[in-house]
């Protein structure tokens, strides 16, 4: 059988293999968009986590951990870009955004996130259930305004101890000098883990 030397695909064939790559394209990509912005996000968070543990080690270190600590207490300590207390922000997973103002501030880190914290707030006691929480929307701006989008901010709540937990893992009946709180899994972000 003689077989011609330009011999190949069909316009239609080749068509269809493109349809085929475009199906799979449309697929694939999101999720690797996706798993790329998680991944972003969760290193901020653990970056600005490191900043706050050791902000919160010197503090200790100098004697100034107290029941009266708040996390104003530690920004000395921590190396930041500004104080912010005008921005809107993602709030945690499920609800929509945080403002920051003079009560709820924060602080603009250097890898674009933004940490905030409840400022009347101290840790209330000594006793290893008292902490005060932080929120880290790691995008620093509010993404979409809706309850699970992208960015949205991680709670975490350092303890008196020095102990560092997410909201979902937190101890029932932590206390701080403003509220009383209950693990909530719900409220931590797909992309964060420890």
């Amino acid at each position: 059988m003689f077989h011609h030397p330009l011999s190949g695909f069909t316009l239609a064939e080749i068509l269809i293999a493109l349809l085929i790559l475009a199906e799979i394209a449309t697929f694939t990509i999101p999720k690797i968009l996706t798993s790329q912005a998680n991944t972003r996000y969760n290193a901020i968070a653990k970056e600005d986590l490191s900043a706050v543990a050791a902000a919160f080690q010197q503090l200790q270190l100098a004697g100034g951990v107290s029941s009266s600590t708040k996390i104003s207490d530690l920004t000395p300590y921590i190396n930041y870009t500004a104080f912010d207390t005008s921005s809107s922000l993602d709030g945690v997973y499920t609800s929509t955004s945080r403002n920051c103002t003079t009560t709820y501030q924060c602080i603009r880190m250097h890898n674009g996130s933004v940490i905030q914290w409840r400022n009347d707030a101290s840790f209330g006691g000594t006793s290893t259930t008292n902490g005060l929480w932080i929120h880290i929307d790691p995008d620093g701006v509010l993404t979409d305004g809706t309850t699970n989008g992208p960015g949205k901010a991680v709670g975490i709540f350092i303890y008196y101890n020095g102990r560092m937990a997410d909201e979902g893992n937190i101890v029932s009946g932590t206390v701080s000098s403003a509220a009383t709180y209950n693990p909530n899994p719900a409220l931590v972000p797909p992309w964060f883990s420890w």
